[in-house]
């Protein structure tokens, strides 16, 4: 009896340590608040890492492709739910992580004898203004942080997601020293391909740390983008229009790019 609580923990650090790994791979996602919505961006080749959730809301994950699909499922559900026995005023991302998301993937990771989701996710919820803009990052675990200010950290406008708790932060230095939350679209663009760059390179050298030079960063932006695809969505902050939602093509982000 006096083994068991000891097993359980050692089962929970046995089970962190693995879905760490497992995550660490996991391309970057930023998702900044600009003048006239939240732009979410990452870089890849195949599978899709962005979607609508409900209205306002949207979301980003890194992990394994059928968790990410039953995590972002349920958020549908939940929110279409809210929708319809309130209204869609009424659909509240903070609701909805931290009172339904957030218990369910911490109850997985804590069953031993279960799966637990390989998946992290970032979702956003666009304000009338940049000031209303509300970022939560969810960890397998359940835990949430968000942009909020605290005794700690004073209030983001942007959040970030990625492989690794190094390659996090440093992407959140560059975005706190290089981002403004009245910055126009093509600005917050080539920024948010900045911050993944230096997320991605951070993945690629585990001994990064400190944030690298500008040249550097342009150096290996122009290279990733030779092979890899831009994935990015709008929140707009507009709410006179009837989908908040928009997907942006490759095709369309490319004249953008700053050399």
């Amino acid at each position: 009896m006096i083994e068991e609580p000891y097993r359980w923990v050692e089962a929970i650090a046995n089970r962190r340590e693995y879905i760490e790994t497992q995550l660490a791979p996991g391309s970057p996602i930023a998702a900044l608040g600009y003048r006239d919505g939240i732009l979410f961006l990452t870089v890849g080749r195949t599978r899709q890492k962005l979607f609508e959730i409900y209205d306002r809301i949207a979301m980003g994950g890194i992990g394994h492709p059928g968790d990410i699909e039953r995590l972002r499922m349920a958020a549908i559900e939940l929110a279409s739910t809210e929708g319809f026995t309130r209204s869609a005023a009424d659909v509240s991302l903070r609701r909805l992580v931290h009172y339904s998301l957030s218990p369910v993937m911490k109850s997985a990771f804590e069953q031993v004898y279960g799966a637990p989701y390989l998946a992290r996710m970032l979702f956003a919820e666009v304000g009338q203004r940049p000031s209303e803009d509300l970022f939560l990052r969810v960890e397998y675990d359940g835990e949430i942080a968000t942009n909020g200010a605290t005794y700690g950290q004073a209030r983001q406008d942007f959040a970030v997601l990625s492989g690794t708790p190094q390659s996090r932060e440093l992407m959140e230095a560059f975005l706190k020293s290089q981002h403004a939350p009245d910055a126009s679209f093509e600005v917050a663009l080539n920024s948010a391909l900045d911050a993944w760059s230096i997320g991605h390179m951070s993945l690629q050298a585990s001994d990064a740390n400190g944030l690298p030079e500008r040249a550097a960063i342009s150096k290996y932006r122009q290279e990733q983008l030779a092979g890899r695809g831009i994935e990015a969505a709008l929140l707009e902050r507009d709410a006179s229009m009837a989908i908040r939602y928009r997907s942006l093509s490759d095709t369309e982000l490319r004249p953008l790019i700053n050399e």
